[in-house]
């Protein structure tokens, strides 16, 4: 990895800040030490804050053609040294290298998308009730915003949030997940690089996330405040925009089912099923959580899935042929081997072998005869477990289904015209995959319902998250 696209300090109004204090940002796969970045003071968050409300009142005064430009350059570097930026992020995070590759690039999508979408934030023309009035509404850039990303997607998460803000006329403080800062301060170098302005794009390091939560949330200047994470935070952090009435877009926690009808193409629904359950070794807000299979396939499709596990490798993300990289943390695979514990208890059957791995590795495991009264299909697995439950008919499968506060993806597999609509249309969740695993895309609007979030990422209706609506009347008398 080379070493000048590690940087170690916050990124804030252009220039490389060093804080109080250092922690440790550490590679998942053995446990070394990459850097010890230095965290982030109050006084430094509050210089952020201001940096960006300098930025934003210059960002008002450029246009939409100037915005794109610079997005588009954004992108172009972002692209031109995405092998490097692939290697960081398994570096920090331990993905597989050839997803790291697909996320990057995935990641600049957003870039492109927004960079267009920065020209179509039209307005309208009402016709007036009077004859001397002239009704129009503009759309403007809503102010400052601030932003909390996770670790399981360092790149993506911040594209998808930082360039439709940009495109709207916006600029950002930004506080990435303390486990994977370095791609944020990659990615704020070569926004630098394109012509952000300074204060328009900024990098806060800590391993404090809640104190400089709270920090951003309780300014007035922030006007808009976007995270992706676990419902708990995210309610808490919900609680204290509410003092200062900011705008808020929430992705949060999911529970995925993927409904396996008789009619599928049982081949087709287990490859999606493997793409989707083991991407990222299972730590993704919409992976599949659970699998639930009519009763009449149910035993041919768990063959086909045993076959498919069977296959897949673990180990280093850096290592030729590897599938599955390591959980991000100790813990992380602590609660995954609870949940398996725990479910093996409450009755469900190991299908296959189930190999103790050193490290924060976890080999894949499939669970049969799972219900959806036991632990782990309520909770957000976060690993590379994937559980079988049955069903006998599509009311009992929707019934299970929904059967859950989350409501952020879902999948199904299904060649019944007249099923797909029906399911898709019952299907409580903010998206639904049909005969398809993999459903993330930047034209295409991303968030959840019920508790999984509010708001949507990518698309237009990305763009809108970030634009408030100005009704203005003119009296031609």
């Amino acid at each position: 990895m080379d070493s000048a696209w590690i940087f170690q300090h916050s990124f804030i109004d252009g220039q490389w800040l060093k804080g109080e204090g250092e922690f440790a940002v550490t590679n998942p796969a053995d446990g070394s030490e990459i850097v010890r970045a230095s965290r982030v003071s109050p006084s430094q968050v509050e210089q952020a804050i201001t940096s960006a409300q300098r930025a934003f009142k210059g960002l008002k005064t450029t246009t939409a053609e100037q915005r794109s430009e610079v997005l588009y350059r954004w992108y172009e570097l972002i692209m031109k040294h995405q092998h490097s930026l692939a290697e960081l992020m398994t570096l920090e995070q331990g993905k597989p290298l050839a997803e790291s590759q697909g996320e990057v690039a995935y990641g600049a999508g957003f870039v492109k998308w927004f960079a267009e979408q920065a020209k179509r934030s039209y307005g309208e023309i009402i016709p007036a009730s009077k004859p001397e009035h002239r009704i129009s509404v503009i759309k403007q850039g809503v102010g400052v915003v601030a932003g909390i990303t996770p670790w399981n997607f360092p790149i993506a998460m911040i594209t998808r949030k930082v360039a439709p803000a940009y495109a709207a006329g916006c600029s950002f403080v930004l506080k990435p997940s303390e486990h994977t800062p370095l791609c944020a301060l990659a990615l704020a170098h070569l926004a630098h690089q394109a012509g952000f302005p300074r204060g328009a794009f900024n990098v806060l390091l800590s391993d404090d996330a809640k104190a400089v939560g709270e920090q951003l949330t309780a300014s007035e200047t922030v006007r808009k405040f976007t995270f992706t994470g676990s419902t708990q935070v995210g309610s808490q952090l919900l609680k204290q925009c509410a003092s200062t009435i900011k705008r808020t877009s929430m992705e949060l926690g999911g529970n995925a089912p993927l409904l396996v009808f008789a009619s599928a193409d049982l081949d087709k629904a287990a490859d999606g099923i493997i793409a989707s359950k083991f991407r990222n070794a299972g730590q993704t807000c919409v992976c599949v959580n659970r699998v639930l299979a009519d009763e009449r396939i149910a035993d041919k499709l768990l063959a086909k899935l045993q076959q498919r596990v069977a296959k897949l490798k673990v180990g280093p993300g850096t290592e030729e042929g590897v599938n599955i990289g390591p959980l991000i943390y100790p813990q992380a695979k602590t609660k995954v081997n609870e949940l398996i514990d725990s479910a093996l208890q409450e009755g469900a059957t190991l299908v296959g072998e189930r190999q103790s791995l050193e490290g924060n590795f976890v080999a894949p495991v499939l669970l049969s005869n799972v219900t959806s009264e036991m632990r782990i299909s309520r909770e957000e697995i976060f690993g590379p477990v994937l559980t079988v439950a049955t069903f006998k008919d599509e009311r009992q499968a929707l019934q299970q289904a929904n059967d859950t506060p989350y409501g952020l993806a879902a999948y199904f597999y299904s060649q019944d015209v007249a099923q797909i609509h029906r399911v898709a249309e019952t299907l409580e969740y903010g998206m639904v995959g049909i005969n398809e695993g993999l459903i993330s895309n930047p034209v295409a609007p991303f968030g959840g319902v019920k508790q999984s979030g509010l708001g949507r990422e990518g698309g237009h209706q990305g763009l809108e998250e970030y634009l408030e609506e100005k009704y203005l009347c003119l009296n031609l008398d």
